[in-house]
């Protein structure tokens, strides 16, 4: 029989039964008739659950699990008899394993590495149908506390109806789009409220997801609410990036607010992240459109329990998809995941010569390619890549594809790290070379993070973290290296999550500020625009400046509430200044955009609603981008730009000069104005050289009719070669430091003494 019917067979069985101690009685029949066991034993917190083959009171529990802690093969000697293990952990609630043993004959009766696969399979569904029972349990259980209160008995007891037809809904194997339909409908029903819908990250690209399931939601609009990024969809893509619940009581006056979202009068929204094995798959939302509305603490239960049903659904359905998958990856033919686990655990148990080496690995710029070239490219990037790596490798070697562009390889019988190590370099170097899609060479590097364990050290889970963290910090220092585990890079990876813990909280607490500096006509000394700067104002840390967290907030994503609340505020406050001042001396300002910010198709609908919103006129407008953030462009960026541009809105190149093939940008690219970089404007006045680059560039933006801009500018001798060589804007500390609103105010506007 195939596994995934095994596995079916056994869901089928075990969700059959009316209660907990029935699940496990079955479970382990079950099990043990599949696998052909001679015992079949489960434990729960230390102690026997259930069993077959023995009396339970004859079973000795340590002697059981012994091997599997010690990371050695289990067996077990009862009697007269001798058995060959094989182990599965459970978790949840209740810590315990799921055990089957076969004489020991012969090795012949050894399980394979498939048998242990599908045993912890089984262990897994187990683990979900306890845990549905244990919710299941608690809603009655909390059904019958409440029977003094009716009102709230009656709810209890529709959530409770509720939850068991979801229940039996996963239990029948009802198609996931069905289960997930009753778990929206349910929360739009047991809430009151108008819209109800779950959102699932897309498996190819997690950075975008796709709602999958609504109540009160327009089917034409599920439709328009597909691969859209995760920072796109508010309060929804904060639960999923934070793993947390997000409430917000009063939607349009808060700062995450998406104001297409708000134009369409939402007045409240909650969401709550959906897991699958653990991991954040997915959210689930509740939106009221009539009126603000506190979501109680009830009502968070309520949203939690659904989204915990949607997790088991979530979890059973991609439990089978791995288990049909017969243990190897579809796509690239390398191991998957589960198989790559367990031979990984086998290798610590069994290693001959000091324990074993785990390499994971991932693409760098795998989704530039991806999103440039097409999702076929990719995949045929991915077999490539999988193609080299197993060249790299031995035949005692395996090689797996963890999922999207990670990999990972494990080396059995490392002696040390250092055995790694010429594993590290041959991948690394391999990787470096072209691929061959259709014709079009591509290249790619890769990030490697390397751990060693040794026998009877450490398990494989932790194996594994250790090496994602050595991955991280490989990308961290500039990808395309390899890098190995250090104790002190778990403290690093700390830091990092709880800085951007903190830089979540700031988003919806609103600790940001705004800072002006002045852009200066070099001819005139005459402020003539102002660039928006934004800081950060830790309540705890102090001001925190703009390198310390914006590359964080790119990769997590929040530059996009951040950027959009700087651009309305930077034109709001530049239309204020401007109606103060002379009509035929108006402020330009500048605000910089960042290369997430440039990826959202909903870009130039966020740039106009900016500026009709505060009544700045476009061409007040200055975009900045940097040359590094247009290397990797695509035709949508070109056309996303020639739309912002068709607004009236000027666009300015920042670092001019720091990047590579400059000139090409400035042909391909509706530029006004180039911002030359201040490393070049630092020895305009001690070194000839510098100084004829810097003037080169000036006249360059002449001959193309740019606008040029001095950046860095600290002294006058600096002021006086750029002037003379008719550089025409400028800034810097010689003019002024960034400023708070009210310092810019006082300097724009300085107040008469008499």
């Amino acid at each position: 029989m195939l596994a995934t019917q095994q596995l079916t067979e056994f869901l089928a069985v075990v969700a059959d039964r009316p209660d907990e101690a029935a699940a496990q009685h079955a479970a382990v029949e079950c099990a043990s008739r599949a696998l052909g066991a001679d015992l079949a034993v489960l434990t729960v917190d230390g102690g026997v659950a259930a069993a077959v083959g023995l009396p339970a009171d004859e079973i000795p529990v340590y002697a059981l699990t012994a091997g599997y802690h010690v990371g050695r093969p289990p067996t077990l000697r009862a009697g007269d008899t001798c058995y060959s293990l094989a182990v599965a952990p459970l978790g949840g609630a209740s810590s315990g394993m799921l055990i089957l043993g076969r004489r020991s004959d012969d090795s012949s009766n050894d399980f394979t590495d498939e048998e242990v696969c599908l045993l912890r399979g089984m262990a897994r569904v187990l683990e979900l149908s306890l845990q549905a029972l244990h919710l299941v349990e608690a809603e009655r259980r909390q059904a019958v506390e409440n029977n003094r209160l009716i009102d709230s008995l009656q709810r209890r007891q529709r959530v409770f109806d509720e939850l068991s037809t979801v229940q039996r809904a996963i239990a029948r194997r009802e198609p996931l789009r069905k289960v997930l339909d009753l778990v929206t409908a349910g929360v739009a029903d047991l809430l009151q409220v108008d819209i109800a819908g779950l959102t699932v990250l897309e498996n190819d690209e997690p950075s975008r997801m796709s709602l999958v399931s609504g109540a009160g939601i327009p089917e034409h609009v599920i439709a328009r609410m597909q691969r859209i990024p995760v920072t796109s969809l508010g309060v929804a893509g904060l639960a999923i990036m934070g793993d947390e619940l997000v409430a917000v009581d009063d939607y349009a006056n808060s700062p995450i607010a998406v104001p297409e979202m708000v134009q369409n009068q939402i007045k409240s929204v909650m969401a709550v992240p959906v897991h699958e094995n653990g991991v954040v798959v997915g959210a689930i939302f509740a939106g009221s459109y009539t009126e603000p509305r506190e979501w109680d603490k009830g009502s968070q239960e309520m949203l939690q329990a659904f989204a915990e049903h949607a997790s088991l659904a979530v979890t059973d359905a991609r439990t089978l998809r791995e288990m049909n998958a017969s243990f190897h990856d579809a796509l690239t033919g390398l191991a998957s995941r589960s198989l790559f686990v367990t031979r990984m655990e086998n290798a610590l148990g069994t290693a001959r010569t000091g324990g074993v080496a785990a390499l994971l690995i991932g693409l760098d710029r795998f989704k530039v390619i991806n999103d440039a070239l097409g999702h076929t490219s990719g995949d045929r990037l991915l077999t490539l890549a999988a193609d080299r790596l197993r060249d790299c490798l031995r035949l005692e070697d395996t090689a797996a594809r963890l999922g999207g562009d990670e990999f990972a390889v494990l080396l059995p019988d490392a002696a040390s790290v250092e055995a790694a190590l010429p594993v590290a370099r041959r991948i690394v170097t391999a990787m470096r070379e072209p691929f061959d899609l259709d014709g079009r060479e591509t290249f790619v590097t890769v990030s490697i993070g390397v751990a060693h364990g040794e026998v009877g050290g450490l398990d494989a889970q932790e194996l594994l973290v250790r090496a994602d963290l050595a991955l991280f910090e490989a990308k961290k220092k500039g990808k395309d290296q390899y890098a190995f585990f250090e104790p002190s890079m778990r403290e690093s990876f700390q830091r990092h999550l709880e800085m951007e813990a903190d830089l979540r909280r700031a988003v919806l607490r609103h600790e940001f500020e705004l800072r002006f500096q002045p852009i200066v006509r070099l001819a005139t000394n005459e402020i003539s625009g102002l660039e928006a700067l934004v800081r950060w104002q830790h309540p705890e840390r102090g001001m925190i400046p703009p390198l310390d967290f914006i590359p964080l907030a790119e990769e997590t994503g929040m530059i996009v509430p951040i950027g959009e609340w700087v651009l309305r505020e930077a034109c709001r406050q530049a239309a204020r200044w401007n109606r103060q001042r002379d009509p035929d001396k108006p402020l330009t300002v500048s605000v910089n955009l960042s290369a997430v910010q440039l990826d959202r198709p909903d870009l130039p609908d966020v740039v106009d609603r900016a500026l009709a919103d505060s009544g700045l006129p476009a061409h007040r407008l200055v975009i900045e981008l940097t040359e590094s953030l247009l290397v990797d462009h695509r035709q949508e960026t070109l056309e996303r730009l020639n739309t912002i541009k068709a607004l009236g809105v000027r666009l300015a190149i920042d670092d001019f000069g720091t990047g590579y093939s400059s000139l090409a940008y400035l042909r391909r690219f509706p530029v006004d104005i180039i911002k030359i970089d201040k490393s070049f404007v630092d020895d305009v006045g001690d070194v000839p050289a510098a100084a004829a680059l810097t003037l080169g560039i000036i006249q360059l933006g002449q001959a193309l009719q740019l606008s040029t801009v001095a950046e860095g500018i600290e002294d006058a001798g600096q002021l006086s070669e750029l002037a003379d060589g008719n550089c025409e804007l400028g800034q810097g500390y010689y003019f002024a430091e960034p400023l708070t609103t009210e310092a810019m105010q006082d300097l724009l506007f300085p107040i008469d003494p008499h």
